[in-house]
This record gives C-alpha cells, structure tokens and sequence, in this order.
C-alpha cells in the first residue's frame, strides 16, 4: 500500500479524494490502484456502499487514464 504522510494527506486538494470526508486519496496512479483494491474489499465487508464503490471506481479509472497519456 502506497504511503502518504500526515503532511502530504493534509496538503492534497479535496478534489485528490475519491469520497467526502477526504476519504480514499487519489493523487496519483499508485494511490488510485491501491483506492479500487481497498473498495473492492470495504464493499465485501459490507463497509461501502454500491454507490460509494462506484463513485470511487469512476474517480480511481479517471486518474488511471490520465496518467497513461
């Protein structure tokens, strides 16, 4: 799992965050692969919802993309 210090967490954008509550960061393709694992694993334990795995499935794809170009 990709590592981020209180700092770099503190200092990411809202919008660097899959959900509310800058809850599963996104900044960067690590951290968006490392995001589809643990919600794929949180929606199995019944921890997310559909709708938040989704949203955070959309988000993580979307910084994957972005970083392929």
């Amino acid at each position: 799992m990709s590592k981020l210090t209180t700092e770099e967490r503190n200092a990411l954008p809202d919008d660097a965050f899959a959900l509310p509550g800058r809850r599963y960061p996104i900044p960067d393709a690590t951290h968006a692969r490392d995001a589809l694992a643990r919600a794929s694993e949180m929606l199995h334990r019944g921890s997310l919802t559909q709708d938040e795995y989704d949203t955070i499935h959309t988000k993580a794809e979307e910084v994957l993309r972005r970083e392929r170009m």
